[in-house]
């Protein structure tokens, strides 16, 4: 029985240890990002003496309530109309073909080079598709949007400049959001996000590491997409693949915090949860892809590790489930086993790995709203991180997927033209998962689960364990109930 108690214990700091190190990775992002923005951001290049040929991708599959909004703002590119070529990339099988078909036909009559570009099947997804398109057209640079965005008219002529070198191969913009304000999920989504592209980016450009290609909101140079080997279809993640691959080739990225390029981000549980599986699954898979290959590169010390936790980030789901999963039967290890208590005081330092995380978020939170009250930050904070612990099994799952290999298809993250708390719900047509799964279910019970470690530790009077639980409860309460209020 002790043997059983004190690996309970060991597994719970090791979770713990993997936390920390990730923990202190971001706090050392926080302090580059700090630093690049007291210098002030780099002036912008001057523009090129003659624009060069530019050809925007736009793939999509079945995007009723936002493929004319989206071609709309793209038509609207401020540009030489004889350097700009239109890509539609419309793998659709519903009336969105002809949404597309119509717009692209209008626009045509104006005098804009567009093509909606069809293929027989859906073969290599995204990634495919974007494949596909690029044997089809001449342009030097590859700006890709997906169907959510509304790139604003002046994006190419502010992002263009920044190819001022070689090998400069990629300029990825931050990403706004549409409907930031649609509800409690949405303003969530945008607090995470917003850390990432306030801090992360510009603290690994700051650097000298390794960053990403979002997937969209950027431009590549086609002569790195296909230098890296082109849109591979082995991960789910394609963006994250190619940009490792560009990176290790020696290709310089550019990241640029001033230009936003707007976004709706998921109003739906299910589509959130699609979305969460499509990156932490990818992540992982293109960990399992390159990890060993950055570790053996030349590269400097620093960044093999700030590029080895960049890859792992999603895997941090999984220590969490397991830490949270151990913490209950730890309550009464902690009362039963008082000999080792040490080894518990001991554990209790690794949670100061949450420390630099408040120090990260409260710092983007601050960059996104410089003039809000300081005291919004805390209950923002506090829901996020619990919503983030109750979507851990989903998450963990997506994870260990993509360590063992397990093939998925790219299931899109469906959107519904929201704008703030403007829009309605439109039917729920493109569901991506069934009404109530084995998974909604379980995340329900450990909602329970939690509740228990809560009241155990209320009853032995151990509270060193109750706020842990408490978010765990709250967060898979969360996601238990939005899961079940977004079947309809």
């Amino acid at each position: 029985m002790l043997f059983l108690e004190v690996t309970l214990l060991v597994l719970y700091g090791l979770c713990l240890a993997f936390i920390l190190g990730f923990s202190i990775t971001q706090f050392q992002l926080t302090q580059l990002a700090r630093r690049a923005y007291a210098r002030g951001l780099p002036t912008e290049p001057p523009a090129p003496a003659t624009w060069p040929r530019v050809t925007v991708q736009l793939p999509i599959y079945n995007e009723v309530f936002v493929v004319e909004r989206l071609l709309d703002a793209c038509a609207a590119l401020d540009y030489p109309a004889d350097k700009l070529h239109l890509q539609v990339l419309d793998d659709s099988t519903d009336e969105t073909v002809g949404l597309v078909a119509a717009r692209v036909a209008h626009y045509r009559a104006r005098g804009l080079r567009i093509d909606q570009v069809r293929r027989s099947d859906r073969q290599g997804f995204k990634a495919g598709a974007l494949r596909h398109g690029l044997e089809l057209t001449n342009g030097e640079f590859i700006a890709i949007f997906d169907a959510d965005f509304v790139p604003k008219p002046d994006f190419l002529r502010r992002t263009l400049p920044y190819f001022d070198a070689p090998d400069v191969g990629v300029v990825q913009t931050r990403w706004g959001h549409l409907n930031e304000y649609y509800s409690l999920l949405t303003q969530l989504q945008a607090f995470g996000l917003n850390a990432h592209f306030y801090l992360e980016q510009v603290g690994r450009t700051s650097g000298g590491h390794f960053i990403n290609f979002n997937g969209t909101g950027g431009i590549w140079r086609r002569s790195c997409i296909e230098d890296a080997g082109g849109w591979h279809t082995d991960t789910l993640t394609e963006d994250l693949d190619l940009s490792y691959r560009a990176q290790l080739r020696g290709w310089r990225f550019r990241y640029l915090p001033q230009v936003v390029a707007p976004a709706e981000l998921p109003a739906a549980m299910d589509a959130l949860k699609s979305q969460q599986f499509r990156w932490t699954k990818g992540a992982a898979e293109t960990a399992r892809k390159h990890l060993l290959t950055v570790l053996r590169s030349n590269q400097t010390t620093a960044t093999k590790l700030h590029a080895a936790f960049h890859l792992l980030n999603s895997t941090v789901f999984v220590a969490i489930l397991l830490m949270a999963l151990v913490s209950v039967p730890l309550v009464y290890v902690r009362v039963d086993l008082p000999q080792l208590k040490p080894l518990l005081q001991l554990s209790s330092v690794f949670l100061l790995a949450f420390v630099p995380l408040i120090h990260y978020y409260y710092t983007s939170w601050r960059l996104d709203k410089p003039l809000a009250s300081g005291w919004r930050f805390a209950p923002k904070f506090l829901l996020f991180m619990s919503m983030s612990m109750g979507l851990t099994l989903h998450n963990a799952r997506a994870v260990l997927l993509g360590w063992l290999g397990k093939q998925s298809a790219f299931i899109r993250t469906p959107k519904l033209g929201l704008i703030n708390q403007q829009g309605t719900w439109r039917g729920r047509r493109y569901r991506t998962g069934s009404l109530l799964d084995g998974l909604t279910l379980l995340e329900g019970l450990l909602t329970l689960y939690f509740a228990f470690g809560i009241g155990a530790g209320l009853y032995l009077h151990d509270w060193g364990l109750i706020p842990f639980h408490l978010m765990l409860t709250i967060g898979y309460g969360l996601t238990f109930y939005y899961s079940m209020r977004h079947r309809k």
